[in-house]
């Protein structure tokens, strides 16, 4: 239906006279158009086609063009296509219910068909730039939430829904845990203890980093890396699948494993942290590696390739 050299463009408008010269203008541009008269049709249509952007009149009998927005958004399949009012409505608390609703501009009837393109141009760019964003973020394999004023989910990366059903997360769950988690941030001031909480399903825990604070985002917006916490192996089971190693080595690798330094290993065995550093010189030694994460991931992959049998 469409190409990367024709971007498609919704237009929905009850209004039949109102897209002859609009419809022309952007198919003259290099558009591909499609056109509808009501907001049912409107999201059965960007479900189907996906289009780039939608122009998208306010007033329309039936299902307005405000509803219509607020359902396409609340679609993760068109949550992020940008949505342009077209509406004679031009008093203030119209142009607001756009912006709630979901819409990133709006342009006033009747049309200036140059001051249109040019939005339509706009937006364009800012959604590709996005996409590519989300594309290279997804490439990182790093499980990212964003989330609104309001704490609701608003995207997430692909490693993030992979976690989400990896480890059945439930979602109604989550995201009370996530608005209580947001308003908590704001009403604090943002706290530096506040941004990091935890949360955890039967089988995972999962540490939540907060990586924008609202203060530094003028849209309100939150940034947050959804992190798998490391399930470390009991020290018996250490030994079990690396017979090589000592009592004392596979202590010292489990807390190793679980994120410990140095001198914390040395403050819970009780033991200074020279010592510690030898038997972690034995352990590479034995082991065959030469770094602190060739050593984890090691011991990891070997208690996970040979799991306890009962």
């Amino acid at each position: 239906m469409k190409s990367p050299e024709q971007p498609v463009i919704l237009i929905v408008d009850d209004v039949p006279e109102n897209l002859g010269i609009l419809h022309e203008s952007l198919d003259e541009a290099g558009y591909t158009v499609l056109v509808t008269l009501d907001g049912i049709t409107a999201i059965e249509i960007a479900h189907q086609y996906h289009p780039d952007i939608i122009l998208m009149d306010g007033n329309m009998p039936n299902l307005d063009g405000f509803e219509c927005c607020i359902q396409l958004k609340a679609s993760p399949l068109t949550q992020n296509i940008p949505i342009i009012f077209m509406t004679g409505l031009s008093e203030t608390e119209h142009i607001v219910r756009g912006f709630q609703s979901g819409g990133v501009d709006y342009v006033t009837k009747p049309l200036n068909i140059a001051e249109v393109l040019v939005r339509v141009q706009t937006h364009l760019n800012n959604a590709t730039l996005l996409k590519q964003q989300q594309q290279v973020i997804d490439a990182t394999e790093i499980a990212i939430l964003a989330l609104d004023h309001a704490g609701h989910i608003t995207w997430k990366t692909a490693k993030a829904q992979h976690l989400i059903n990896e480890h059945l997360i439930d979602m109604d769950s989550f995201e009370q845990g996530l608005k209580k988690w947001v308003a908590d941030i704001q009403h604090n001031e943002v706290e530096k203890s506040l941004l990091h909480c935890r949360y955890s399903t039967a089988s995972q825990q999962f540490q939540l980093i907060m990586l924008s604070p609202q203060q530094d985002l003028p849209t309100q917006n939150y940034l947050v890396q959804l992190k798998p916490i490391q399930q470390a192996p009991a020290t018996t089971e250490i030994l079990k699948h690396c017979t090589q190693l000592t009592p004392r080595e596979a202590e010292v690798m489990h807390w190793l494993i679980l994120g410990k330094t140095n001198k914390d290993i040395a403050d819970i065995l009780e033991l200074s942290p020279r010592t510690i550093n030898k038997h972690l010189e034995h352990v590479f030694e034995k082991l065959c590696v030469e770094t602190r994460t060739a050593a984890v991931s090691y011991v990891v992959n070997r208690c996970m390739a040979s799991p306890t049998t009962a």
